[in-house]
């Protein structure tokens, strides 16, 4: 009787020490010192997500995590996603932030004025994204240009619908508090001349006055004289290469988006216009500007007539000059270019 009492009693104290040292081990610092991210698919159970972080060494003992979990009731509570590890997380620590589901979180950036394509190469390129891309592209400046934010997994489809999701709301919701009077006949051409602005200047306090002077060519019947729609009538969605400058000769090779050689609007936008381009033609500055050009510190200087507009381009050849004067001095390599302007509206009448 003294023998079964006895072992009963080993049994009650090997017990109570195995689970003091268990719920040690459970609530006490983690093995690694660097952590890491971790990824638990779908109906993963707490068995085989154990042995994962064990084999990981993000755990000290698989047995101890899965007691531990079942033991505080969340082994079903585990979600699946995919998570940052602390260092040194304890087991604890670990299951509690596999029951938040507070997956790793990566962005997606399409930033203003990429075409449709350049933004499908980024999305494809995201590799953290799965699935394929649409069998087909869809409509230029139909994309929103934004940050979005996923988790790994999201499908490629999954953020195109939003881009286009996002960029139709947000097309309507301007189009809607438009000012009464603009030459434009419909939201398509609304797009396409945001677009334009958009490649024009990347300035917030000039956007508006760009648009106006676009408008203002428009309600008089003169041509827009946009160089960025040159170049997407030269290279279309695929943009110009970083070391092609535009020369003056780019102007006469006739394409159905050249704006010194056809009348109106292009037949479709040349990118994607983010809110700020969309809002300056919605609301544009009230101007009697019909001309800019660069003023070279990355801004553009406006002009009412051809006079002040022949001005400004003078100007801005005489700083050009000078400016390479100063590069050949220095040793420096001149772009070669055959046009001095470069941006902005070239006085072609």
């Amino acid at each position: 009787m003294n023998f079964v009492v006895s072992c009963v009693m080993l049994m009650v104290l090997a017990a109570g020490v195995a689970l003091y040292f268990g719920k040690q081990a459970f609530y006490g610092p983690g093995p690694s010192d660097n952590g890491g991210t971790f990824l638990v698919k779908p109906n993963s159970g707490v068995a085989e997500i154990a042995d994962q972080l064990e084999r990981y060494g993000l755990i000290s003992d698989a047995r101890i995590f899965r007691l531990g979990v079942r033991a505080s009731g969340n082994d079903q509570a585990l979600k699946a996603g995919e998570y940052d590890i602390k260092p040194k997380a304890s087991m604890r620590d670990i299951m509690e932030l596999l029951k938040s589901g507070k997956s790793v979180m990566y962005s997606l950036t399409i930033p203003e004025g990429l075409t449709v394509e350049q933004a499908f190469q980024r999305i494809a390129e995201q590799e953290e994204l799965t699935g394929d891309m649409p069998a087909a592209m869809p409509a230029e400046g139909s994309l929103a240009t934004d940050t979005l934010r996923f988790t790994r997994g999201a499908t490629r489809q999954q953020m195109v619908d939003k881009l286009l999701a996002d960029q139709k709301k947000l097309v309507e919701e301007v189009w809607a508090r438009r000012a009464p009077d603009l030459p434009l006949a419909n939201v398509e051409e609304f797009v396409t001349l945001a677009s334009i602005v958009e490649k024009e200047t990347g300035k917030n306090d000039e956007r508006s006055r760009v648009a106006a002077v676009f408008l203002n060519r428009l309600a008089k019947g003169m041509r827009l004289q946009s160089d960025p729609t040159i170049i997407y009538g030269l290279f279309g969605g695929k943009g110009k290469p970083a070391d092609r400058p535009i020369y003056k000769s780019d102007i006469d090779k006739p394409t159905p988006y050249n704006t010194y050689l056809v009348n109106g609007l292009p037949p479709t936008p040349i990118a994607n216009p983010g809110k700020a381009a969309l809002e300056a033609v919605a609301n544009p500055s009230k101007t009697k500007d019909l001309y800019f050009v660069a003023d070279g510190s990355g801004g553009h200087v406006f002009a009412a007539t051809l006079d002040e507009h022949n001005e400004n381009v003078a100007r801005y050849r005489a700083w050009q000059k000078k400016q390479a004067e100063e590069a050949a001095k220095a040793g420096k390599d001149v772009p070669a270019t055959e046009d001095g302007a470069g941006t902005g509206v070239v006085p072609v009448q």
